[in-house]
């Protein structure tokens, strides 16, 4: 097996480098297609000039864009050159955009032009697809560059995500684990022949892992911007995809485009996986009439430890359809119902190579490393008699909409800064795409007068569109449950009572 040094160095130069690498369905003007050779040049010539600016190894730099090929090269040649890359998820509001760059320390700016503006003034910036001194092609200095070869543990990304107090996070992950990803999920397949559909933003560890795969498997990448069904539809049919990863709710709405699926030829689907929110047995059932052809798992990973937990079992036994896997041999698990740390049912500990370095900057945070090594991840999962493990839910009141964490005080307090606003709580309903949805009901303050559509535009002017609350009721006090706080099952009850009666 190839053994790789540099997380940004993973192109296979002993082989054809004048194969595709990337077809690009975003940017100025899409598609555009890069080889392995041009792709392999841009990210040096990143990291060159890079260099050239005199930035101290370890220094962090930031990417603010959806997805296309300049974001990859950026952050390949961010790496390869020792620095730390930092993409920055682009729907959070600018203010929070501003904290995670202040947060992370970031020296230089890549961004695309719709997201200049989101930049704080006093950063260097380099801009895909604009003109003149800022521009990505200005930037580069072309030319050959040799990686550096990090050190153990030495960081080369922080991903930020929201814990549960709902304060982004920046989740130190270093160069040796993710190159075990890597080499792990390759184990001595070639799957250079795959083409693999990326429409989930490469912010998030579901679509920059399984970047990271392609590129060091010699296969092909068709990159979306970011997803809309029938665009993701007709890609697979004009590329020819074999392998298809993404959050349930895509697949969902992929689904709810019958008649485009119909005249579509799907035939070329290999591999679906899912992961990164709750997989139904109706979405389950669906996919398998669409794509009968297809193998299909449902899949299980966090930021802090990667995408590599779970795998067939080792008797041979069908992995049932809810189930995401049996434990990966390479994996150490266990299930903690309090003391009990062998427990058929209970809170995930893992214990693994990919696991973080930590939480940047964040000493208010208790490590969720315990004394022996394993990370807690805070879902709840049950395990059959077969061994095979089941995803039940969250410790804390988080929740999952169409993949994306949500934490209610966070929405919440969001809310509350409305000056109409007394308080709000923020509970999950049930729904067929998303797999939850936040609703909100708002107490509001004395002698003022609100309305659902007020609340929903002031969520969605400072909070990311997926956390605004779908439905709003406005109601004279909240519930509290005997220890005086806000009693979100009484909520959540009502919520879906409500929600059945508006459908």
């Amino acid at each position: 097996m190839t053994s790789f040094t540099n997380l940004g160095d993973l192109i296979r130069r002993e082989r054809d480098l004048d194969k595709v690498a990337l077809i690009d369905l975003g940017g100025e003007e899409a598609p555009r297609e890069f080889s392995n050779r041009q792709l392999d040049a841009m990210a040096s010539g990143v990291a060159g000039a890079l260099v050239k600016r005199g930035l101290a190894r370890g220094d962090r730099i930031a990417i603010l864009s959806a997805n296309r090929a300049e974001f990859l090269a950026a952050y390949n040649g961010i790496l390869r050159a020792g620095f730390v890359a930092v993409p920055v998820n682009y729907r959070f509001p600018p203010a929070t955009i501003a904290l995670i760059l202040r947060d992370a320390g970031a020296k230089l700016v890549f961004c695309d032009q719709p997201r200049r503006a989101h930049v704080p003034a006093d950063l260097p910036v380099v801009a895909f697809g604009s003109n003149g001194v800022e521009s990505f092609d200005h930037f580069l200095d072309p030319g050959p560059f040799e990686a550096v070869t990090p050190a153990p543990d030495e960081p080369a990304m922080f991903l930020y995500t929201s814990g549960s107090t709902g304060t982004p996070k920046g989740v130190v992950l270093s160069h040796q684990s993710h190159i075990w990803v890597v080499e792990t999920r390759l184990s001595g397949q070639d799957l250079a022949r795959h083409r693999y559909l990326i429409a989930a933003p490469l912010y998030h560890m579901n679509a920059l892992a399984l970047a990271q795969l392609a590129c060091a498997a010699h296969a092909t990448i068709v990159l979306q911007p970011q997803f809309s069904a029938p665009a993701y539809i007709e890609a697979i049919g004009r590329y020819r995809i074999t392998w298809l990863t993404a959050v349930p709710p895509m697949i969902a709405m992929m689904l709810r485009e019958r008649e485009q699926l119909a005249r579509t030829d799907l035939s070329s689907i290999e591999f679906v996986r899912m992961g990164s929110a709750p997989v139904t047995q109706s979405l389950m059932q669906a996919l398998h009439t669409a794509l009968p052809h297809a193998a299909v798992t449902n899949a299980y990973g966090t930021t802090e430890a990667g995408p590599v937990v779970f795998g067939p079992h080792p008797d041979g036994l069908p992995q049932p359809e809810l189930s995401v896997g049996y434990p990966h041999p390479a994996i150490e698990l266990r299930l903690a119902d309090g003391e009990n740390r062998a427990a058929d049912r209970g809170v995930l500990e893992m214990k693994c190579p990919a696991v973080m370095r930590g939480y940047h900057n964040r000493p208010d945070v208790p490590s969720p490393i315990t004394a022996d090594g394993f990370y807690v991840t805070g879902d709840v999962f049950r395990r059959d008699v077969n061994g095979f493990h089941y995803f039940i839910g969250r410790t804390d009141d988080m929740f999952v909409s169409g993949g994306e964490n949500i934490y209610p005080t966070d929405v919440e307090r969001m809310l509350e800064r409305h000056p109409d606003i007394a308080e709000a709580a923020i509970v999950p309903v049930d729904d067929e795409i998303k797999g939850q949805k936040p609703v909100a009901f708002v107490v509001p303050a004395p002698g003022r007068r609100l309305s659902e559509a007020e609340v929903k535009q002031f969520a969605l002017a400072n909070a990311p569109a997926y956390a605004h609350p779908r439905f709003v009721w406005i109601i004279d006090r909240l519930p509290l449950a005997s220890t005086n706080k806000i009693d979100r099952a009484a909520l959540k009850q009502m919520a879906g009572e409500r929600t059945r009666r508006a459908q």
